[in-house]
């Protein structure tokens, strides 16, 4: 996710290449990605969700 806590690796150019190419969806994260998410697990829609770990991630953990 792009956050103050990764600033210094997407100004680095080569560090921040390699964890672009390893995201399928090919760009860093930001808040709006999780709004949806947020909005789910805070309705009804997933009253019956348990034990679950929903990942926002870009594709990052499935490679």
């Amino acid at each position: 996710m792009a956050t103050n806590n990764t600033t210094a690796l997407r100004a680095d150019e080569t560090r921040n290449r390699q964890i672009l190419e390893r995201i399928p969806a090919g760009r860093w994260g930001n808040a709006d990605d999780l709004a949806g998410t947020a909005v789910f697990l805070s309705s009804a829609a997933s009253d019956y969700v348990t034990g679950h770990i929903l990942v926002v991630d870009g594709g990052w953990l499935a490679r």
